[in-house]
């Protein structure tokens, strides 16, 4: 049981007069604030977790907002413009530092206490004289992740989530994708920054005055993956090496993914992400889950979803391509309008809202949709085929709506010791990597690249929703990955990929399931690749690139079937990949109504 305690006697109080007109809102007027340093809150096994807390000076009875970060509530630039809005417009903002992090208490260990902590600090804040008993989350990244937790709890006082740029699966849409390890963010995040109480700098592997040893080029080639963090951080990362030792889908994951458990969150759901982002399909999972499985009627009406061409939160441009003015929204200004519908209850308009809004590139507009997928979708397979060979973009690779009938085949050589690099696509927060719409011309001349490209279009083609790659392909050894890139090729020529997909091919039954390959036996995969929302206009065409690497994003194949980590060696794989006859290689694209249909 939490029982209400008396506040920290090292806290430090401060009061802040700000203007009434300083920022619009929904909710119109506005409070001067305090601001409570180094709250103790305690949780059920006795450590305590410290927080800061924005609140309106005039004593009274307020929802709250809760945030718990791994980053530092006094990270600058980050919390204090929010929460302070916040506190203005009527609500006590919680910042805390989660377990092991900062100020609080404990033991770092990722993902592992949020959901017990998060439901503990939900009570305690109801609890308080401040409170009216209507508690939110808000927050993104990690943050976001943990609210989902916290929610799977179903804290009594819990009223609405707000989890932007987040996973919903650690396992499946963090740690790896496809069962590929993410090896820049893994190592980059868990390792390089994360490891300990405090973010450690990047510096120490990208400065120029840093010795070539333990620069980020050298580290991420080094093998095997397990002891990498000996390499880089001096000292054992176990979190590090739990990751890398359960390398599927095992008990370890699951019971903390919150896939398992949308059916126990009761309240309404707000996701934002965006397509480039590296937790898109956490935010996808996210609204669809509490769509179709939330626990309440609430839950399921109020489930609400926004996706912009962004990275890792709002902007107009991203990866080198402005998407215009129109493509950047005030991320505070929606979660403003979200809590004072649900905490405040004011009518602001929000329940008339579609629940789903899409940004389609390619036309740089927003549309709002009923559901995802979009009602309506028709699933349009595009078929790989090819005049000689597909290797690179000088050649015959070609991409059409007719099925081909006349069977082919297209070989590479992946050497996991010359990996294709990244260049673009969902990536971000771990080793410097270009992430994003990046121009794909320059991976498209290497031989190890297969290039499938469409005609040109004569009229728009919009798509919104699941990607999916069906590749009937072989490799020659016991374990390898296929690479899928959907490419959006302008008349310039300039290629902005709109959806990637990856599978290591012995998880190719399931990502809880391990069996590997018989060499040169030809098989059917199915690749996952994440969603997206563009129009491919008149003049353009559309392409498919595939592949065995994209390295650092993710680990290196080595092609031996070895456990995860375990890899001294690597071996060159001959692949072929399989298309028209009988062995039929397809896109899969989610075809919707064109904007001048609507």
């Amino acid at each position: 049981m939490i029982t209400k305690p008396s506040i920290s006697p090292r806290f430090f109080l401060f009061f802040f007069v700000l203007c009434a007109c300083s920022f619009p809102s929904f909710s119109g007027t506005q409070n001067e604030i305090k601001i409570v340093r180094h709250q103790a809150i305690p949780m059920r096994d006795g450590v305590i977790l410290y927080a800061d807390m924005y609140m309106p000076a005039e004593p009274g009875k307020y929802p709250t907002i809760i945030t718990r970060t791994p980053y530092g509530s006094q990270r600058e630039g980050v919390h204090h413009q929010t929460m302070t809005k916040f506190a203005q417009r009527g609500y006590v903002v919680i910042v805390q530092d989660v377990r092991g992090r900062y100020e609080s208490d404990g033991k770092w260990e990722p993902f592992r206490d949020e959901a017990n902590d998060g439901y503990d600090t939900i009570e305690w804040a109801a609890a308080q004289d401040f409170s009216n008993g209507k508690v939110g989350t808000q927050g993104g990244s990690y943050l976001g992740h943990n609210q989902w937790q916290a929610a799977s709890m179903a804290p009594p006082h819990l009223t609405a989530a707000f989890p932007a740029l987040a996973s919903t699966n650690i396992y499946a849409n963090w740690l790896t994708m496809g069962g590929a390890y993410r090896l820049s963010f893994n190592y980059g995040w868990g390792v390089a920054r994360m490891p300990n109480r405090i973010m450690l700098p990047q510096t120490w592997h990208t400065e120029s005055f840093m010795p070539e040893e333990v620069k980020y080029d050298n580290l991420l080639m080094h093998l095997p993956l397990k002891d990498m963090d000996m390499k880089g951080a001096g000292s054992v990362v176990q979190h590090y090496r739990d990751w890398i030792k359960h390398e599927s889908y095992d008990e370890y994951w699951k019971s903390i993914s919150d896939e398992e458990r949308f059916n126990k969150i009761k309240v309404p759901t707000y996701t934002s992400g965006g397509w480039f982002d590296i937790f898109v399909m956490g935010t996808i999972n996210g609204y669809v889950g509490m769509k179709n499985k939330g626990a309440t009627p609430e839950a399921r009406a109020g489930a609400r979803m926004i996706i912009g061409p962004w990275g890792h939160g709002p902007s107009q441009s991203f990866g080198g391509v402005d998407f215009t003015p129109a493509a950047y929204v005030d991320q505070f200004e929606t979660e403003l309008g979200f809590f004072d519908y649900h905490l405040k209850g004011i009518k602001n308009g929000l329940d008339k809202e579609k629940p789903v809004k899409l940004f389609y590139m390619g036309i740089n507009k927003w549309r709002g949709e009923t559901d995802w997928p979009v009602p309506g979708t028709k699933y349009q397979e595009l078929y790989l085929g090819a005049d000689g060979t597909a290797n690179s973009v000088r050649g015959g690779g070609k991409l059409s709506f007719t099925k081909p009938e006349k069977a082919g085949t297209d070989t590479y050589r992946y050497d996991p010791q010359s990996p294709v690099p990244t260049m673009g696509g969902n990536n971000c927060c771990g080793t410097p990597t270009a992430s994003g719409p990046r121009d794909q011309r320059t991976l498209e001349q290497r031989e190890d690249v297969l290039v499938y490209t469409s005609e040109f279009l004569e009229k728009p083609l919009t798509i919104a929703g699941p990607v999916k790659m069906k590749l009937h392909a072989t490799t020659d050894g016991p374990d390898t990955d296929w690479m899928i890139k959907l490419v959006d090729v302008y008349p310039s020529g300039f290629a902005m990929p709109v959806s990637e997909g990856i599978i290591r091919a012995k998880f190719r039954e399931g990502l809880d399931k391990i069996k590997l390959l018989t060499p040169n036996q030809v098989y059917e995969y199915e690749i996952e690749m994440t969603g997206t929302a563009n129009v491919f206009q008149p003049g353009h065409r559309i392409r498919v690139d595939i592949t065995s690497s994209n390295f650092p994003q993710f680990d290196r194949n080595p092609n031996t079937g070895e456990p995860l980590g375990s890899s001294t060696k690597t071996r060159i794989a001959q692949q072929t990949i399989h298309h028209g006859g009988p062995k039929i290689s397809r896109i899969v694209l989610p075809v919707v109504s064109d904007f001048g249909d609507k």
